[in-house]
């Protein structure tokens, strides 16, 4: 009799983000230069040419992604939107050296690394295939409240940009 299978695989989490890319096995290369990325698994389609499926373990998380694959309508990437509706966060130890080597990988800064109200040292880049990453490392336990404040300050000093 087979051994019963766990309900969350071993190494997974909850939440497992699957992305769908252009280019799957240039976006693992990407990956593993960037974020340090391990594969675990690849899987070809049947004519060799593409990536059905890959698992890549970037810290203690797996993410799964594939090519797209436009016949299925939905199965389609950041590209073929023009955009994403998405960002995966990705908490280090060093954001700023992390933050760099991902830039110097070919991600390009959509937020440079900053403080933020929240607590966090945090920026935001975009892959090559068109997702975008933010990144952060955690340096101030706050409240609620003071996350809030903070948050009122910041919007308010945003808004004083965009009057006229």
């Amino acid at each position: 009799m087979p051994k019963q299978a766990k309900p969350i695989p071993d190494g997974y989490h909850a939440v497992t983000p699957h992305l769908v890319v252009r280019e799957a096995a240039k976006a693992i290369e990407f990956y593993k230069k960037a974020f340090g990325a391990e594969e675990i698994a690849r899987l070809p389609g049947p004519d060799g040419k593409f990536v059905m499926h890959a698992q890549l373990k970037i810290g203690d998380s797996i993410v799964m992604l594939g090519d797209e694959f436009p016949q299925m309508q939905r199965w389609v990437s950041p590209q073929q939107l023009k955009g994403t509706s998405i960002a995966l966060h990705l908490y280090v130890k060093d954001v700023d050296q992390a933050f760099k080597r991902a830039v110097d990988a070919g991600a390009t800064v959509s937020m440079p690394v900053m403080v933020t109200f929240w607590g966090d040292r945090y920026g935001r880049v975009t892959d090559p295939f068109g997702h975008e990453w933010s990144l952060a490392t955690h340096k101030q336990d706050l409240t609620l409240e003071e996350i809030a404040k903070g948050a009122q300050s910041f919007f308010a000093n945003i808004g004083e940009g965009h009057k006229k």
